[in-house]
């Protein structure tokens, strides 16, 4: 059974704008960071159509992926991840002025970029031309010349870990800085990361109707956790033949 259950009258999931800021909004209040992970796959688990998440996508799942910056306080992502999708800094105009002001948010949300060695780059379009400064979260290993580099840049650049980004280390520091709406967009390692810490609140994730075969990753890898993470299942909504899931940890 699907829930809630499509209306032809009611945009591209089957139900209202209203209706899907309520299902995919966070909770008000949060004394902590609260984590949601976006992400889509192929029916047979490929989280990348030659190389690209892109190819998987449909419009309601690009809806939803926007609706998660726009609710989001800070979008945390891979330093992979976004280079292979050619991430920018968010812009104004790519998200709703209105719900964000509604909910107090800041006008636009800075994206925090996971890197153990501070790879990105000074010219990155992650900084050139952001509208607000992006948060490197990177590791005292990282040579300290790029560090540096995009501090100099206009970074801001949190060490958090020692050889690997220790990923509660990383969300204290968004914590410090007020930001406790996490939109997590990948990639596979960052997703796994957060489950081997038990860190995920919520999972968002898209099944797009194809098979695409090959060598395509899961959409979490890394090490096991010492136990599954059980979730419950929050919603679901059809958009043609694609299905829309939203997990949440159990018990929430």
């Amino acid at each position: 059974m699907l829930w809630p259950p499509p209306s032809p009258d009611a945009g591209t999931t089957g139900i209202t704008d209203a209706e899907l800021e309520r299902l995919y909004d966070y909770p008000s209040g949060l004394d902590r960071p609260w984590v949601q992970v976006n992400f889509v796959a192929s029916a047979d688990g490929a989280v990348t159509v030659a190389g690209k998440s892109r190819g998987l996508g449909n419009p309601a799942d690009k809806k939803v992926f926007a609706l998660g910056r726009d609710l989001a306080d800070v979008v945390l992502v891979g330093a992979r991840t976004a280079l292979i999708e050619g991430y920018q800094g968010v812009k104004a105009g790519e998200v709703r002025r209105e719900r964000r002001t509604r909910l107090g948010l800041s006008e636009v949300p800075p994206i925090a970029v996971v890197t153990a060695r501070c790879s990105v780059e000074p010219t990155s379009p992650l900084l050139a031309g952001a509208a607000v400064p992006p948060i490197i979260l990177t590791t005292s290993s990282a040579p300290v010349e790029r560090r540096d580099a995009l501090a100099a840049a206009g970074a801001d650049v949190v060490v958090a870990g020692d050889e690997a980004v220790d990923m509660r280390t990383a969300l204290r520091a968004l914590d410090a800085r007020g930001l406790r709406r996490v939109d997590c967009e990948g990639g596979p390692t960052l997703f796994g990361a957060l489950i081997a810490d038990d860190l995920v609140d919520v999972l968002c994730v898209t099944f797009a109707p194809m098979l695409t075969g090959g060598d395509a990753g899961r959409i979490a890898s890394g090490p096991l956790p010492d136990a599954p993470r059980d979730l419950e299942l929050a919603s679901i909504l059809r958009y043609e033949s694609a299905l829309l899931l939203r997990y949440v940890r159990a018990g929430t």
